[in-house]
């Protein structure tokens, strides 16, 4: 059975761009974003890319789903690796939940499994993430 490692840090948007789907001005409505982040700490990637579905129930408030590419290192061992994110918004800030796709590890990140949380408030210019991980004895042992 894997050992789980627990990681906290921070991160930071370094692009956000936002387009509707639909009409503008009602509610509920769609928009599609694409976003650019920068991780550090045990998990470090200097420019991952993202793309978001989000739709609006109000002028600050609703949903989002999205899937994140991250290419960079998690403790030292470099590759790829895809997280699924789900959250809320409102007019104080972002709540998210996000795991790691299975199997889309690459590199030394082979086997990586894991899930954390990150909460977003307006006007931070960083965001503190929590990240639970693991890796498959399988990979353990490639990586050795």
């Amino acid at each position: 059975m894997p050992t789980t490692t627990t990681t906290t840090n921070g991160f930071t948007f370094k692009d956000w761009e936002e387009h509707p789907v639909g009409p503008e001005g009602v509610f509920p409505r769609l928009a599609r974003a694409t976003v650019t982040n920068a991780f550090a700490g045990a998990l470090t990637a200097p420019a991952t890319t993202c793309a978001y579905t989000v739709a609006y129930t109000g002028d600050t408030t609703g949903t989002f789903t999205g899937m994140e590419l991250v290419t960079g290192t998690v403790d030292g061992r470099e590759g790829a690796f895809v997280l699924e994110e789900r959250g809320t918004f409102d007019a104080t800030g972002t709540h998210c939940t996000f795991t790691v796709v299975p199997g889309s590890g690459t590199g030394g990140l082979t086997g990586l499994g894991g899930s954390g949380s990150f909460a977003h408030r307006y006007g931070d210019t960083s965001v503190e993430y929590a990240f639970d991980y693991a890796f498959t004895d399988a990979a353990a042992a490639q990586s050795a």
